[in-house]
């Protein structure tokens, strides 16, 4: 009998193409890895990895196998689903990965709209959001909150999952509470701003690439920029007096004192933040109820961020 948990390390390796790259995407040990690709050997009863001195590959009987996995793990999970739905009642842990900012503004949600189903226990790791898709992919989570800045949200990615937009999310500019822009009265003129020092993103991260779209028209890059990673960090550096950043506004969920948001320009880059989830494990009790608390949550969290950038006050 196949161990449907080495399937999914056969995948990953297949994906990933060494034993320490899948250990570290999958949070192993690359000798508890190699262990575990042994046991499907002898279970399978052939080699499927040509190992040599300095390399490891499929050999044919491991691609063969690997052309199964995909629909061996998605029949059983659908089973499970199919078996579990048929109960009724969510039960189970839930496993939902998310990044930072998403983390800190849907977990008090999250948790509070699971709280009646007594028998869902609920595991929130933070992730970056290809991290926690990946996680999602391979069945190491159930759910992963997600981010795009493409201007548009497949249904599905690959067939094998499925993905539901929740939000759209602009970004807002973030500036020092003695900021002139500070006060709302002011307008706010990016073309004025670029003899500032900004801090942002290092290349690479998603909101880079937005701020870059942003400044396009004026030039594409401030005189001075501040790279570092976090919007947390960003946001205690603007709160210091350091600069001044453009962020997404589920960055307002951070609290970061010091610091004031305002709304930028009309046509602003906005990121879609959507939940991805295994497509044969969405009818699932504890999932589907997961999936429909956080849409409650992002109707919740879009009004009350709306309602934080329109008072006069701004946030703090």
């Amino acid at each position: 009998m196949l161990d449907f948990q080495r399937l999914r390390v056969l995948r990953e390796f297949a994906r990933r193409g060494t034993i320490a790259a899948t250990a570290q995407a999958l949070g192993y040990t690359a000798s508890a890895i190699s262990q575990q690709l042994a046991s499907l050997e002898r279970e399978i009863g052939t080699a499927l990895l040509d190992r040599h001195a300095r390399s490891v590959e499929l050999t044919d009987a491991g691609r063969r196998l690997l052309g199964h996995a995909d629909g061996i793990l998605s029949a059983v999970e659908a089973a499970e689903s199919d078996v579990a739905a048929a109960a009724g009642e969510a039960a189970g842990q839930i496993t939902v990965t998310a990044f930072p900012s998403a983390a800190v503004a849907f977990a008090p949600r999250l948790a509070g709209g699971l709280r009646p189903h007594r028998r869902v226990q609920l595991v929130l790791r933070q992730a970056a959001g290809a991290v926690g898709t990946r996680r999602v992919s391979t069945g190491d989570a159930d759910v992963a909150l997600a981010e795009g800045w493409s201007g548009s949200v497949p249904d599905s990615l690959g067939g094998r999952l499925r993905v539901r937009r929740l939000l759209r999310d602009p970004l807002v500019l973030a500036v020092p509470k003695r900021h002139r822009l500070a006060d709302p009265e002011r307008p706010v003129e990016l073309a004025a701003l670029l003899d500032e020092s900004w801090i942002v993103a290092p290349p690479g991260e998603p909101s880079r690439g937005g701020i870059e779209q942003l400044l396009a028209p004026y030039g594409g890059a401030p005189a001075a920029a501040w790279e570092f990673e976090g919007q947390g960090t960003i946001l205690s550096l603007v709160a210091r007096g350091i600069g001044i950043a453009a962020v997404p506004s589920l960055a307002l969920a951070l609290r970061t004192g010091g610091v004031r948001f305002r709304q930028l320009p009309e046509d602003v880059p906005v990121r879609d933040i959507y939940s991805v989830v295994r497509t044969a494990s969405i009818e699932r009790p504890s999932v589907a109820v997961t999936l429909k608390v956080l849409a409650d949550a992002a109707t919740t969290v879009e009004r009350e961020l709306s309602s934080l950038l329109e008072s006069r006050n701004g946030a703090r």
